[in-house]
């Protein structure tokens, strides 16, 4: 019996040594840069892939795209004469260079996420699921929230049609 529990002490603490959660602080994107907080996100890995469990606040209810971004930026940029919430972080994390937006499980863009779901107060609380991703994968990227929900296709909009860059944090 002693042999049996302290196996399975053994075994717990290599797992919790193997991947420590990462905890990203998200900001609301605006003009001029951050306007404040949103929340957080922890990752943590499992043996599905990574779950994104957030905790945020301040979103507009239903849905919204979710995101790993290319660079480690959230900073504004100008495009095309207009200023762009958050877009220092670049495209959608796509190491493959698919340039395909798809389906978390897909075989598009390795950034592309499940959708987060805010409640009526405005509140996203519910994990999501990651299954191509490793904690490997996300040294130099961000994590964005977009206004809009995201349908995983280019079409009819491009991109999923997600919106607006929402909220942005570094990893």
């Amino acid at each position: 019996m002693k042999k049996t529990i302290l196996c399975a002490l053994l075994m717990i603490s290599t797992c919790s040594v193997m991947a420590a959660d990462l905890t990203v602080n998200l900001q609301i994107a605006g003009e001029k840069g951050a306007l404040g907080e949103a929340g957080s996100v922890m990752i943590s890995e499992s043996r599905f892939g990574l779950v994104f469990t957030p905790n945020l606040k301040g979103l507009t209810p239903g849905l919204h795209g979710f995101h790993l971004h290319q660079n480690a930026s959230c900073a504004p940029i100008e495009k095309d004469g207009k200023i762009i919430p958050a877009g220092g972080a670049g495209g959608h994390f796509d190491p493959a260079a698919s340039n395909k937006h798809g389906t978390p499980w897909g075989d598009g863009h390795l950034g592309d996420l499940p959708p987060l779901f805010a409640d009526m107060a405005g509140n996203a609380t519910q994990p999501v699921l990651a299954p191509r991703l490793k904690m490997s994968d996300l040294k130099g990227l961000s994590l964005m929230v977009h206004a809009g929900a995201d349908n995983h296709a280019d079409h009819p909009a491009p991109l999923g049609g997600g919106g607006a860059r929402m909220a942005c944090g570094v990893l």
